[in-house]
């Protein structure tokens, strides 16, 4: 009963936790990176695009319609194996960003940088550390934000392609297209400007907190119960895992080790996994320099 009401304690922490970072994203957006002129990519992006277009319609709304639409194409595509928690973490960032949008007021930018030279662009990078934070802080409890990581898992199943990647690509286009709803062409290059500007420091921040979002983690697991572990693994983490023979010199023993290449971003719940399972589980982690192969880059790119 102990052990049920732990692990109780621990979902509605991750919960929490996945649901603060989805405000700090949305808040990021609603009070810093809009009122500034600015731009990004991803659902939150093209729904920017789609507001400017179709005012009557919230951006919180496009958001939730456009990962919805992703989550349905992804279905049939590559089965219906994304976890509650990305779904979870879209409904909050949709009602996130709506919820900011009747806080704050609408003449923000002025009562908060009246005082300050070249408000936009410190705007907009505060705006960027925001949103990455909150995205990142998402990330380290298995919660996902869908958008370009729905559609890398749709390009994934035809091409091997990394996640910066797609995500570099599609963003580039986002912001770019931006410049269909400017006003005047000067108004509209600024946009754009910002946009890559907020891109880059969010992708940054976000990289910063995980220790390097595109670089990937070798995790080794020893436990009697490396099956459930092997197994949760493939079904939660959906990562490829290696069983391993092995020896404990000291005892003589035979054990089994559960390897794990993963990009950093997901060690963190591999290894909740593993705990939850066997809390007395013998686990390492350690950095690798490049992974080659099905789902990271090509040899061709050595």
């Amino acid at each position: 009963m102990k052990l049920s009401m732990t692990k109780v304690a621990v979902g509605i922490k991750e919960y929490l936790l996945m649901a603060l970072g989805m405000f700090m994203y949305a808040l990021g957006w609603v009070g810093c990176v809009i009122p500034a002129g600015g731009m990004g990519g991803g659902a939150t992006g093209l729904s920017m695009i789609f507001n400017a277009i179709f005012p009557a319609i919230s951006i919180g709304t496009f958001v939730f319609i456009i990962n919805a639409v992703l989550l349905i194409v992804a279905g049939f595509i590559v089965g219906w194996n994304f976890g509650i928690k990305t779904i979870y973490c879209i409904t909050v960032l949709s009602v996130a960003m709506d919820v900011w949008g009747m806080i704050l007021p609408e003449n923000i930018l002025a009562i908060y940088t009246q005082n300050i030279d070249s408000h936009n662009i410190l705007l907009v990078i505060l705006g960027a550390v925001l949103a990455g934070g909150g995205v990142a802080l998402s990330f380290s409890q298995g919660g996902s934000t869908g958008g370009t990581d729905i559609v890398a898992m749709i390009i994934n199943k035809y091409k091997t392609i990394s996640y910066g990647k797609i995500v570099i690509t599609s963003d580039f286009f986002i912001i770019g297209s931006s410049l269909l709803i400017a006003t005047d062409l000067a108004t509209g290059i600024a946009t754009v400007i910002y946009g890559y500007i907020m891109v880059a420091v969010f992708g940054y921040t976000v990289d910063l907190i995980q220790s390097g979002n595109q670089q990937s983690s070798q995790i080794f697991i020893i436990s009697p119960q490396y099956e459930a572990i092997a197994d949760a693994i493939n079904n939660e983490a959906h990562r490829g895992v290696t069983v391993i023979d092995g020896k404990g010199w000291y005892t003589k023993n035979e054990c089994k080790i559960v390897m794990v290449v993963t990009r950093k971003r997901d060690a963190s719940l591999i290894l909740k996994i593993a705990h939850r399972i066997d809390s007395n589980a013998f686990c390492t982690m350690g950095s690798v320099m490049g992974v080659y192969g099905q789902g990271f880059e090509a040899l061709s790119k050595i």
